[in-house]
């Protein structure tokens, strides 16, 4: 009876020693506090009694009415239960309490019914249908979606799966045609190319409406200034991807005046490059003057020089600063750089390329004249500035093109005189040099490449020896 009483109220000492240690104890024991089950798996009332009360009341005993009331209304609740799916599980041991009949709080872990369980399978199969376009009935089972069509099309009734008694004149849903993705435009801008140099490079320029013709003379705005150009390309419309937006303009085209001044200023270079070569020497300085520029309206001066490493030329830009009167700038340039401005004559006995065509320098390998059978010897393969001949790379393609159809050195091939080994070939002309394993010392045979087939290597077994030396012992 004791252990009775205490699950259904809580004692009025537990209740009261609480309330006295209430302001000591955290804020988290008391909010999620609750009352315990009795041990018919009843929950008391929410209502609590005060302790007073609860001392000066006794509990009062059921009557016969009212228990007959509660076994009557346990039993309907287990035969709802059983009704559902449920397991007819007591009162006590409870199996779910999904839809509240318990006046207890929902709770998401306890197990659901049957009913809940279709009716969760009969959604996820709904979204799965309208995902693929299909249409689900009241039973789940898809029916097909009927096609599109531009115009109005009466749909019938029998096919699609829908009540006869529906009129056969309801036309179908007149839905538009998809749009179909726009191709992506190709945005193309009209600009002029304009160089500098003789075999400088070519830059573009927005021509603003102007039209130029190839070998005029213009003026065009650049980053040090106006400056006096060549007309190398016409107007015409480039990829937007292959400028740097946005263009400079193209200020005009020159006029009488400009090209004379342009010529003006070819002869104030001239002097300004003895004057400069005159104070290199008085201070002494190790490098070497290459060229010397100046700006269309005279605000710049520039000197290119070579060196081998740094060089302190502060005095230097104070004297010529003094000396021109306009603004100095000393660049330090490679060994190509040097022979693209000077200019030459190659071992071929023609001008260099780079002085005279090639706008720019391309990467050379020794990998290059190694496939063109070239000799190795530096001072045969290299140009008067000390580095590979850029025409190493003029056929370089064409040579890896026929190396790769052609058998390697030292590979084995079928002939139509037997098998042997390859020690030569000839790339541009397809042939291969075979030596023949039935006859070794005979001298080697010319075939055509596509007279011989190349045979897979043949792969050393691990019982073999790696060096093939014959015993000495008898």
């Amino acid at each position: 009876m004791s252990e009775n009483n205490n699950n259904q109220q809580p004692s009025a000492g537990g209740e009261k020693r609480d309330q006295q240690n209430g302001k000591e104890r955290s804020h988290r024991y008391h909010r999620h506090r609750r009352p315990q089950h009795n041990n018919k798996g009843q929950r008391p009332k929410s209502t609590e009694q005060k302790p007073e009360e609860a001392k000066s009341q006794p509990a009062a005993e059921p009557s016969e009415q009212q228990q007959n009331a509660e076994n009557n209304k346990k039993k309907q609740r287990n035969g709802q239960r059983k009704d559902r799916g449920g397991r007819g599980q007591t009162q006590g041991n409870r199996g779910g309490n999904r839809f509240g009949l318990e006046k207890r709080p929902f709770d998401p872990y306890e197990q659901p019914s049957r009913e809940e369980i279709a009716l969760s399978k009969l959604r996820a199969q709904i979204v799965l249908q309208s995902a693929d376009g299909s249409v689900p009935t009241a039973y789940g089972e898809p029916v097909s979606a009927p096609p599109v069509s531009s115009s109005p099309v009466p749909v019938n009734p029998a096919e699609n799966g829908t009540d006869s008694t529906a009129p056969s004149d309801t036309p179908a849903i007149d839905m538009p045609a998809e749009p179909s993705e726009p191709a992506a435009e190709i945005v193309r801008v009209e600009v002029v190319g304009v160089r500098f140099r003789a075999a400088g490079k070519t830059y573009y320029f927005d021509p603003h409406g102007l039209k130029a013709k190839k070998g005029e003379n213009a003026i065009v705005e650049t980053s040090r200034g106006p400056e006096f150009g060549e007309v190398y390309l016409e107007n015409t419309l480039v990829n937007q991807n292959n400028v740097v937006l946005p263009l400079r303009p193209l200020i005009r085209i020159a006029t009488d005046a400009d090209v004379a001044h342009n010529a003006e200023n070819r002869e104030k270079e001239q002097q300004a490059l003895k004057i400069c070569q005159e104070r290199i020497a008085a201070h002494k300085l190790e490098m070497k003057l290459i060229d010397v520029q100046y700006a269309f309206d005279n605000s710049k001066l520039l000197f290119y020089f070579a060196a081998e490493g740094r060089v302190d030329f502060r005095e230097l830009v104070k004297d010529l600063a003094s000396i021109f009167r306009t603004r100095i700038e000393l660049r330090q340039i490679g060994i190509r750089d040097e022979a693209k401005m000077l200019g030459g004559i190659g071992a071929c006995g023609r001008a260099l390329c780079c002085s005279t065509f090639l706008p720019d320098f391309a990467q050379v390998s020794i990998k290059m004249a190694k496939d063109q059978n070239l000799s190795l010897n530096a001072n045969k393969i290299s140009g008067i500035c000390g580095r590979l001949m850029c025409c190493l790379r003029y056929e370089s393609e064409v040579y890896a093109e026929e190396i790769r159809k052609t058998p390697p050195f030292d590979s084995t091939v079928r002939t139509e005189d037997g098998i042997g080994t390859v020690i030569g070939s000839n790339p541009l002309a397809g042939t291969v040099r075979v030596v023949l394993k039935d006859s070794p010392d005979s001298p080697p045979k010319q075939y055509h490449r596509d007279q011989v087939v190349l045979l897979p290597k043949e792969r050393r077994s691990n019982n073999e020896p790696k060096n093939d030396k014959k015993d000495s012992e008898s």
